[in-house]
């Protein structure tokens, strides 16, 4: 069992970004400019989900709790412009940083095919982990504290 379960994970996960993160450079729901490289210095979570995500959606409260203690960037790809992306975040009652990528460029930079897809990056912006799919408030919270060790 095991064995599938790593397999699994090794599928999903196939393609995705390693060593030093890729640039992250976009613009907020607000139309600031956002640059992973301004938020460098502190271990972080960089997430990519979509509105149209069930999982995405079902995790997205342990994504808001996590983002108001640490250092969390999410990357909404697919979903369309700020405006549609702040009413499902309204629908939802959450309120994390998020980065609008209407045309998918950042995802396939990071070579997410996947949603959610979650990075943990430590303080020198290397990722120490990748994950697909539902992760609980804990695992998050675990997976970035290793990230910063």
């Amino acid at each position: 069992m095991v064995a599938l379960l790593l397999a699994i994970r090794m599928y999903t996960l196939r393609g995705v970004a390693s060593g030093l993160a890729p640039a992250l450079v976009g613009r907020d729901l607000d139309g600031h400019a956002v640059s992973l490289v301004d938020l460098a210095g502190k271990p972080m979570m960089v997430h990519f989900w979509a509105t149209w995500c069930p999982v995405c959606r079902a995790e997205s409260g342990s994504i808001d709790a996590l983002a108001r203690e640490r250092p969390v960037v999410t990357v909404a790809t697919s979903s369309g412009q700020a405006e549609a992306i702040r009413a499902a975040m309204d629908q939802s009652g959450v309120r994390f940083p998020v980065v609008v990528d209407a045309g998918g460029d950042i995802a396939r930079a990071w070579g997410v095919s996947r949603f959610p897809t979650s990075f943990f990056l430590g303080s020198d912006r290397r990722i120490r982990y990748a994950e697909s799919g539902f992760t609980t408030e804990m695992g998050l919270r675990a997976r970035l504290w290793l990230a910063g060790l």
